[in-house]
């Protein structure tokens, strides 16, 4: 254990010397250096260990010192901090990678890593070393690969810190003098090529899948299925780690000793197979480290000489740490070791106590090797994403079955597709029989409520974390404590989990749109994957649409899409950005108000999203659902409200189903969307502009849908939604459901039939304004008075104190008697009280309910012992939205 002291040592000065200054570094090895003269000449019986964790201090401190020094005096730097123009003579040290699909700042993105050889600038060439960042124009860079020689002409920037990156390079225009690249590489890529195109075939899940299993290109996995992937503790299998090259090397060792190799061919034939499953999976730096791990592994493994692998995986630390030190800070080469190490140090023993008690030999092995594991990367998890999986021991120890099988005919299909294209095929569709078992081990698991509990994530976190189940195994050495925790663990396996699974719960299962309660306004949200969801708009408040997300248990926005920029669709923008990962926020092609549009621009930089602007036609799909953009063609101007009419309308198909969602577009709008010829039926409508009656009646009865969801807030000032489009809706046989009666709106599909579930007002937080408030029944009058003339345009005023429309004026001699039993008024001045919903929406000259005729409306009431009041002091305090 004395070289694992070292290799800590070592890891923690690298830590925390990478990104600071150089003075830093020279104080640690001073301090250093003294500590360990003064633990030398004690001669006590710790005294060479903690001198040979001191050494690796010193060793490491001086490294990583040397290359911050070297870092900070670079011309690069320099020319970084100047933000100057430069032309670049680089190699590609790695995979380009996406960033982003299109922004209104420039076209697609992406990154990749380079080693600077020269620089041009300012007339000047160079001679310069030192890793560089370059972003580029996707269309022209995305085909690149390691080792290949370029130029590269942009603008320098400073780097973020943290690592070895001299400077940031915004490349402008495709790169120069392109240079083959290695033998070895160009190879891989026909290889991983001859993969993707037997896979071809296979259903979509399972197409992404398997490429990513065999030599870790996740290019065409599916968003959602990766997000499952995370939550079950099975993203280890989709990326290259030593459990990818122990299989591999294990398969041909158990072939050599079936064909009575010795040990020393076997080795020799193990070797071989890692070097050229690295060469497949592109010999990257964390490709490197993984075989390395893996190797480790499967040596302890195969020879049963854990004593004898545990300074060999510290050893391979110190050195890793020390040959690249930007390893130190990389959560992946972190969750390597300690999978290695768990497996060395905790499985053994664990394997060992549950074959004493009579457990056979497979299934302790089964059992131990993935809870270790789990237990020893539990606290880099923690940190890293905010959770502690309870799920993942479970869902590791479903799919061990189906990891060999996929790997080795993945790679089978994988050397054999340059040769014979069909057998690859062949052998890529029985690959994609375990695949298929993964899949579903990763989707159900990522379904089972409780499977991760939230956690502080961070340094603290991780800290907190590890200090836990240290003192867990240590206090677990008790056997009253280990029968204690056995009989909690049957109690909450019996009871617990059986109620919560009969349990209704929110969100139901099978949802695909969720209508959020957040008052006058939208906030929707379209289910993308476990933990994931497409947000279209955010509603007026930001704690309101917070609230939702939370209840649906959204920890990831792939999208974000902005409708128009009215403050009821962007004020709880932050609600969506707290606590969440937001990759891109799109907009539609209006940007007005002006001040909204500044808004969203600084709040989207802050959180680090994409921003992207919606273009006719455009389809994405992310996380299971494709999404088309169907409107607008172009941004309205002159219109009744542009805005509005420049809503985004978006088309989502998810789960076989057809959605539509209309943002706020009145006539202009819809028409606009009427005359495009676009297929507009859909099996759920969410109704545009919170059901005004500003709309074409064309528009949904083409729509023709199954379900309606109103968003709405109770009370509201502005008529929403108006009684002829509910009535229409009826008429039509539409089921509709409204936010402020029913909160929050669910619409599932199990069994491919649809299903519509809501919470009710009450548990939404808006209690003022909920179901209650909003079926009360009119206050009492003395007199009821008639329905207002269609063809007679009285005065309209809205009353703050009362919170309704109450329109003023003469009864006109001609008021058609209609069945009335009560007589007229012997007044002629009358004041009438409009209910909320009978669509009066501001103090102005317009015919009752917009014109919408009788039906539509509210009965016309005096109030008792309510005195008349002048017009001019019933105005609104604020304009309408």
């Amino acid at each position: 254990m004395r070289l694992a002291g070292a290799a800590v040592g070592a890891w923690l000065a690298t830590l925390g010397c990478l990104g600071r200054s150089p003075a830093l570094a020279g104080a640690v090895i001073a301090v250093s250096f003294i500590g360990v003269l003064i633990v030398l000449s004690g001669h006590r019986r710790f005294s060479a260990g903690v001198a040979l964790i001191l050494l690796g201090v010193v060793a490491a401190a001086s490294g990583t010192g040397l290359r911050m020094w070297s870092l900070e005096r670079s011309p690069m730097a320099g020319l970084a901090r100047q933000h100057a123009a430069v032309t670049l003579d680089l190699v590609v040290s790695d995979d380009p990678r996406a960033l982003t699909n299109g922004s209104v700042y420039g076209p697609a993105q992406v990154s990749l890593r380079g080693r600077v050889i020269e620089v041009t600038a300012h007339g000047r060439t160079l001679a310069v070393g030192g890793r560089v960042l370059v972003l580029a124009p996707a269309q022209s860079w995305a085909r690149l690969l390691p080792s290949q020689r370029l130029t590269a002409g942009g603008r320098l920037a400073p780097a973020r810190g943290g690592d070895l990156t001299v400077a940031v390079l915004m490349a402008r225009g495709p790169p120069g003098r392109v240079g083959a690249s290695a033998p070895l590489q160009r190879a891989a890529d026909r290889l991983r090529a001859g993969l993707r195109e037997a896979c071809r075939d296979l259903p979509a899940k399972e197409r992404g899948l398997l490429p990513g299993l065999v030599v870790g290109d996740t290019s065409r996995l599916d968003p959602g299925l990766a997000e499952a992937f995370r939550v079950t503790g099975l993203t280890h299998l989709v990326a290259v780690s030593g459990t990818n090259c122990a299989i591999v090397c294990g398969a041909v060792l158990l072939l050599a000793r079936r064909l009575r190799a010795g040990r020393r061919t076997a080795a020799v034939l193990a070797g071989l197979a890692l070097a050229g499953f690295v060469v497949l999976a592109r010999p990257s730096p964390s490709v490197l480290r993984a075989a390395v791990m893996g190797a480790l592994g499967l040596l302890a493994l195969a020879i049963g000489r854990s004593r004898a692998a545990v300074p060999g995986l510290c050893a391979a630390v110190l050195l890793l740490v020390l040959i690249n030190p930007d390893l130190a800070r990389s959560a992946g080469f972190a969750l390597s070791v300690l999978a290695t190490a768990g497996l060395l140090v905790l499985a053994p023993g664990w394997r060992d106590a549950l074959r004493r008690r009579r457990l056979p030999r497979g299934i302790a092995e089964a059992l131990a090797v993935p809870a270790a594991a789990q237990v020893a990367c539990a606290p880099v998890l923690a940190a890293v994403g905010g959770q502690v999986g309870i799920v993942a021991v479970p869902a590791n120890l479903l799919a061990v079955p189906a990891v060999a099988p996929a790997t080795l005919l993945g790679v089978a299909a994988t050397l054999l597709s340059p040769v014979w294209p069909w057998g690859a095929a062949a052998l890529a569709r029985l690959a994609a029989l375990p695949t298929a078992w993964l899949v579903a081990v990763a989707e159900h698991g990522a379904r089972v409520r409780g499977g991760s509990l939230a956690w502080p994530s961070g340094a603290l976190g991780g800290l907190l974390l590890a200090a836990l189940l240290a003192a867990a195994l240590a206090v677990g050495r008790s056997a009253a404590v280990r029968r204690a925790t056995l009989c909690a663990g049957c109690v909450f396996a019996v009871v617990a989990l059986p109620v919560g699974t009969a349990a209704p719960g929110w969100p139901p299962a099978g949802w695909v749109l969720v209508a959020c309660d957040v008052g006058q306004g939208d906030a929707l949200v379209l289910n993308a994957g476990p933990h994931a969801g497409v947000v279209v708009d955010a509603g007026p408040d930001p704690r309101s649409v917070d609230q939702c997300l939370r209840r649906l248990g959204v920890r990831r926005v792939p999208l974000l899409v902005i409708t128009h920029l009215h403050v009821d669709h962007i004020g709880g923008l932050a609600g969506v950005l707290h606590g969440r990962s937001v990759a891109a926020v799109e907009v539609g092609p209006l940007h007005e108000p002006a001040l909204a549009w500044a808004g969203v621009v600084r709040a989207a930089h802050s959180a680090g999203a994409a921003l992207l602007r919606s273009s006719v036609g455009e389809r994405r799909t992310v996380g299971g659902l494709r999404l088309q953009v169907l409107g607008p063609f172009a941004a309205f101007h002159g219109t009744r409200s542009d805005p509005n009419n420049s809503s985004v309308v978006l088309r989502v198909r998810a789960a076989g189903r057809t959605l539509l969602l209309a943002g706020d577009a009145e006539v202009q709008g819809q028409d606009a969307l009427l005359a495009g010829g676009e297929d507009l039926r859909a099996d759920v409508l969410k109704v545009p502009h919170h059901g005004s009656a500003f709309g074409d009646p064309r528009f949904v009865e083409q729509v023709h849908p199954a379900i309606a969801l109103v968003s709405v807030g109770a009370g509201n000032p502005y008529g929403h939604p108006s009684l002829s489009v509910l009535a229409r809706l009826r008429r039509m046989g539409v089921r509709t459901r409204r936010t402020d009666l029913d909160g929050d709106l669910a619409v599932a599909v199990r069994g491919g039939r649809l299903y519509l579930v809501t919470t009710g007002a009450h548990r939404t937080g808006h209690r003022s304004t909920g179901r209650a408030a909003a079926r009360a029944p009119p206050p009492r009058s003395r007199a009821t008075m008639a329905p207002c003339h269609p063809n007679y345009s009285p005065r309209f005023a809205w009353s703050p104190a009362t919170r309704s429309c109450w329109c003023r004026g003469r009864w006109p001699r001609s008021f058609p008697q209609r069945g009335l039993r009560t007589p007229m008024p012997s007044s002629r001045s009358w004041q009438r009280r409009m209910s909320p919903l009978a669509g009066c929406r501001s103090c102005s000259a317009r015919r009752c309910s917009e014109g919408a005729g009788l039906s539509s409306c509210a009965t016309a009431t005096r109030p008792a012992r309510r005195p008349l009041r002048p017009f001019w002091r019933t105005l609104p305090t604020s304009p309408p939205i």
